[in-house]
């Protein structure tokens, strides 16, 4: 069993920068695929991006393309979420997923697909 802990949620004024950190208890390895989720009340949880540690192939939603970055490191078992340029929209429960497979390049923001979940990090985007 996996634990994957969610740090560097928090409040921001619109246009300024987080980045999310998630700490897996347990050595990723170059066959895994990790994601980022979001959730708002009453709304279904949606990919935001995900990365392949073999190929370090990413993904990324449109609504955060080119504001937020996906990154790993494998020796510390990090996966981590650069957020720029945020916006009050980008306000959510942020969800830290792995999956012991390769990302699927059709798939990737697909939420049965991953095996582990994080509980989660609120960010607070005000106007």
């Amino acid at each position: 069993q996996v634990q994957l802990v969610e740090l560097g949620g928090g409040s921001v004024q619109a246009g300024g920068s987080l980045r999310l950190s998630c700490v897996a208890s347990s050595a990723t390895s170059s066959g895994d695929c990790m994601a980022w989720f979001r959730q708002t009340p009453g709304k279904e949880r949606e990919g935001v991006a995900s990365i392949d540690f073999g190929s370090s192939i990413t993904y990324y939603a449109d609504s955060v393309t080119g504001r937020f970055t996906i990154s790993q490191d494998n020796a510390q078992n990090t996966l981590y979420l650069q957020m720029n340029s945020l916006k009050p929209e980008d306000t959510a429960m942020y969800y830290c997923a792995l999956s012991r497979d390769y990302c699927d390049s059709n798939l990737w923001y697909v939420r049965s697909g991953y095996d582990y979940w994080g509980q989660g990090t609120q960010v607070t985007v005000s106007s």
